[in-house]
């Protein structure tokens, strides 16, 4: 009677324990439960939810990967299971999901995800596969996978994965809503941003903060404009007077041992670096080592030396212009491994050079034009590029400037890539139909310093009171308010922007991507984050996945909703974008829209 007694106390203990443990987590299964809405950025190129329950990750859940793997997937891999277990993401955003179950199971755990990767050892250059799948059947099991081309391709991966599990405040787990199977793969090769560094000084921790928001938002290629006619901050070895005295004071130079950091940490991300040293145009920095090099530098911007302060471009009959020239594209070339190196040639300014006594009299003799005097700049530039083993970059003026270009002749599109960033649609397709493969950087676009006014000092455009036009905009009423490339350019503005156009299949085929560029006349680190984000996620989802849907249809309405809510969690992992609603927004779905 006693044994008995013993027993069913033992008995009713092991099921009172049971039943604490388990009885919070079995109450929440046999509920009627509506399905929490998973907000993807970039949305995946193709997506099927299971019919499932919701399935945990076990605590000590971990990416299984693949023998011999580079420390890229083994670092990333143990960044994203920290990340995961860390942020306990909860959308901000209300669920517009109507679909729900009534469950009376336990849902099974997901101890591990197995990784394979086709190629481990591609290199991050242009044109790496970047493709992946994801396979978790509904209840989570032995078969789950992601499958990768390459380890960029699994970064992606693991970044996605991030994005669909969430925190159950019930459970207190990290829960994935359902099993879902993916097929993942960017629509274009180049994604991008382009920052200029030399108008203002960007910290090298500011720029890792960048490269790590652009891996959570798919894009691949940080383009730093490092040279300009306001500094040269970055260290040239076997040039160092050209950083030394053409910057704002040593705390304002990337040195040698930066880049080298700037760039490792950039490739464990999966973001490309590519340089860019503009030239012979916005040159007047060079002027403070070399000052016998550079045309105008001493010359009041105004009325037309310069299109803004300050002066000064490479004097091409020089012949040290070239030994110099040669020097720094060599250094940098050296310092960054990406195969793409942009070499500038915009705006070249005609009264600039034409106030060379030498170059007025070039001009003189025979047939010679500054088209000319380009046109050998060029022939003798190029392959110092091209013998380095990189693609020239070269910004669109080079050709289609109607003052100062070059034949195409000069201009192998075998050995050269163009950006476009004036006309739209108009200029792609000129490049294009040219045969030039071509970077889409449209200011109509994808400028994102537009709209926000001028920075020259002494503008009496700004002392009117009234309208001086009643009816009619003017410059401080409905008007640019100084800023040339207005109105400000909206999340949905860059969503919107369709960069093939009108194009052929042929000419289409020639687009590698695009970029968004924040030129820094009236920014530094200090609005980066919100300059940049939100509308480079817009720039990211555009080019990963497109802007339609299955159907064809325009998808802005839904991305509108997801990016809003992408914005907070981007908040939440130490990126300070900027809102781009009120909050009532994301707690009232579809009272925001017009229709």
């Amino acid at each position: 009677m006693l044994n008995e007694a013993r027993f069913a106390c033992a008995r009713f203990a092991v099921m009172e324990s049971f039943l604490l443990i388990f009885l919070p987590l079995v109450a929440l299964m046999v509920k009627q439960v509506a399905l929490a809405e998973v907000f993807l950025w970039p949305q995946p190129r193709s997506i099927s939810w299971g019919s499932g329950l919701p399935i945990f990750l076990s605590d000590s859940f971990h990416f299984r990967l693949p023998d011999q793997s580079p420390p890229e997937l083994l670092l990333a891999a143990s960044r994203y299971r920290r990340l995961i277990f860390r942020e306990k993401w909860v959308p901000v955003a209300v669920s517009t999901n109507k679909t729900s179950f009534v469950a009376d199971v336990i849902p099974l755990e997901l101890s591990y995800l197995t990784v394979s990767v086709a190629d481990l050892h591609a290199d991050l250059q242009q044109g790496v596969k970047e493709g992946y799948t994801l396979t978790i059947p509904d209840g989570g099991g032995s078969n789950t996978s992601l499958k990768a081309d390459t380890v960029w391709g699994a970064l992606h991966g693991f970044e996605t994965f991030s994005q669909l599990v969430q925190w159950d405040k019930v459970a207190g787990k990290v829960v994935l809503e359902r099993g879902v199977t993916l097929s993942d793969a960017p629509l274009y090769g180049y994604r991008g941003i382009m920052l200029d560094v030399a108008r203002n000084f960007y910290p090298i921790p500011d720029l890792m903060r960048t490269v790590r928001a652009m891996a959570h938002n798919k894009l691949n290629v940080l383009h730093l404009h490092f040279t300009d006619s306001q500094s040269f901050p970055l260290e040239i070895l076997s040039e160092p007077e050209l950083a030394s005295k053409g910057t704002f004071g040593p705390q304002f130079i990337y040195y040698a041992s930066d880049i080298r950091r700037l760039v490792s940490y950039a490739r464990y991300y999966g973001v490309r670096i590519v340089p860019e040293i503009d030239n012979p145009g916005h040159s007047g920095s060079w002027a403070g080592a070399y000052p016998d090099l550079v045309t105008c530098y001493d010359k009041f911007w105004l009325p037309d030396m310069a299109v803004e302060p300050a002066p000064g471009q490479l004097n091409p009959l020089k012949n040290e212009t070239y030994r110099v020239l040669k020097n720094v594209i060599d250094d940098v070339a050296s310092a960054f491994p990406d195969q793409l190196f942009h070499g500038g040639k915009d705006e070249p300014i005609t009264a600039c050079w034409e106030s060379s006594p030498d170059i007025a009299e070039y001009l003189k003799q025979g047939n010679n034009t500054l088209s000319t005097l380009l046109e050998k700049f060029v022939r003798l530039t190029h392959p110092y590029i091209t013998s380095n083993n990189k693609t020239a970059i070269y910004w669109e003026d080079i050709l289609l400037s109607d003052d100062v270009h070059v034949s195409s002749s000069f201009l192998p599109p075998e050995t050269t890539i163009l950006e476009t960033w004036n006309e739209g649609p108009l200029n792609t397709k000129r490049l294009t139909a040219a045969g030039y493969r071509t970077i889409v950087a449209s200011a109509d676009f994808y400028y994102l310093d537009c709209g926000i006014g001028d920075f020259v000092g002494n503008n009496t455009n700004v002392d009117q009171q009234v309208n001086p036009t009643p009816g009619t905009p003017s410059y401080n009423y409905g008007g640019s308010g100084g800023s040339w490339c207005a109105p400000y350019k909206t999340w949905q503005r860059i969503y919107d922007y369709d960069i093939t156009y009108n194009l052929t299949k042929e000419e289409a085929g020639l687009v590698m991507g695009g970029e968004v560029c924040l030129w820094s006349e009236q920014a530094d680190e200090t609005v980066l984050d919100g300059l940049l984000w939100p509308r480079a996620s817009a720039l990211a989802e555009s080019l990963w996945s497109g802007n339609r849907d299955g159907k064809g249809e325009r998808r802005s309405v839904d991305a509108l909703y997801r990016l809003s809510d992408w914005r907070y969690h981007m908040v939440s992992r130490g990126i300070k974008a900027m809102p781009i609603q009120p909050l009532w927004c994301l707690k009232h779905p579809g009272e925001c829209n017009y229709a």
